[in-house]
């Protein structure tokens, strides 16, 4: 006879399910959000809209949904980041084009839910898609088809969408800034993240779980000490878990000895020596460098491409919430940003 099993286990069993596919959480609060996250995921033609604060993680959470969608997992996970796209051309970019459509537009090019097909179309920050987009993403998501720009023929689709705001839509939809018909179609299920502030129970296995996730840079860390925890519970996060991360790779950089991070591992981006003035953290890094070269661990070249590696890896996880603030930030173009991005083989890992 088989033993029921319990809420607790239960409970249990959800979070393991979705920290195996990346977003780890240990808070009860953050249990509703889960089942009904996964109930979701099989409901699999279901549309779901992502509320929450920059930086929570609903770009993970709508991957894990995906991949939990027995249907849709084996098939494409598409990102459209609406904040960066062209108003200009965002019908291209959503829903394809036909040559001499308009200038410049030489080759048919399939759009986003084109390339989705059968897969699921994740549209980031959809709070910033241009009004005049609006009414035809409505068309699309209600009738399954496509229609590419400069085209008079409709193309079948069958991609599941589910979109994300970094803000509450409904105010948006009261201020005629988003419309309304769109909302209820996307509002079918609704998950709200909360901010990392309210869930003080996932700092310390946030903590671990990053540690990991960046064992290429100091490993390897078994355990987070209290201390560091309740500091860190202190502090208002309103960067949510990007800034945690951010703050984790400060803490492992500075890192020389032991496999606990402590309090004393805490590295704030202003460090005061004494009285002369701020630290020389480049001048430190250096000397780090020059240590593994004399060392004859790495060459000089090999010591340079380390380091742009590890300083672009930096700046993507702490650097801003889009690629474009990112770019702006190094004081270089996002085409340069994108191809130092592919340079460096990071593109699977910011999901770039």
């Amino acid at each position: 006879m088989t033993t029921p099993v319990g809420p607790t286990a239960a409970n249990h069993e959800l979070r393991d399910i979705f920290a195996r596919l990346g977003f780890v959480s240990a808070s009860d609060e953050m249990i509703p959000t889960l089942r009904q996250a996964h109930k979701a995921a099989l409901a699999t033609d279901i549309t779901v809209l992502i509320e929450g604060d920059t930086g929570t993680g609903k770009q993970v959470l709508a991957q894990a949904i995906h991949r939990l969608d027995p249907r849709r997992a084996s098939f494409p996970f598409i990102t459209a980041h609406c904040s960066t796209i062209n108003e200009t051309l965002a019908e291209s970019e959503l829903f394809g084009h036909r040559r001499g459509a308009f200038t410049g537009a030489v080759t048919d090019r399939q759009g986003l839910f084109q390339a989705a097909n059968r897969g699921t179309l994740f549209l980031d920050e959809i709070n910033d898609l241009p009004l005049c987009v609006q009414a035809k993403l409505l068309d699309t998501i209600q009738r399954h088809v496509v229609r590419p720009l400069g085209s008079d023929r409709e193309f079948p689709i069958n991609t599941r969408v589910v979109a994300a705001s970094n803000q509450p839509l409904q105010p948006l939809v009261a201020k005629h800034r988003f419309r309304e018909d769109l909302y209820y179609r996307l509002n079918v299920i609704r998950l709200r993240l909360p901010p990392l502030r309210e869930r003080p129970h996932d700092l310390a296995v946030l903590v671990k779980v990053l540690a990991e996730r960046y064992e290429s840079i100091y490993c390897p860390i078994t355990s987070v000490e209290e201390d560091l925890v309740d500091f860190l519970r202190t502090q208002s996060f309103g960067g949510n878990v990007r800034e945690l991360e951010n703050a984790v790779v400060r803490m492992l950089l500075g890192k020389s000895q032991g496999t606990s991070l402590r309090l004393q591992d805490r590295c704030p981006q202003t460090v005061e020596n004494g009285n002369d003035g701020p630290r020389d953290l480049i001048g430190e890094a250096a000397q780090n460098l020059w240590q593994f070269i004399s060392c004859g661990d790495l060459s000089y070249a090999q010591a340079i491409d380390m380091l742009e590696q590890k300083l672009l890896l930096t700046a993507l996880v702490a650097g801003g919430a889009t690629r474009r603030e990112v770019a702006k930030r190094l004081q270089i173009s996002e085409r340069t940003l994108y191809h130092m991005i592919r340079g460096h083989g990071l593109a699977n890992r910011t999901g770039t």
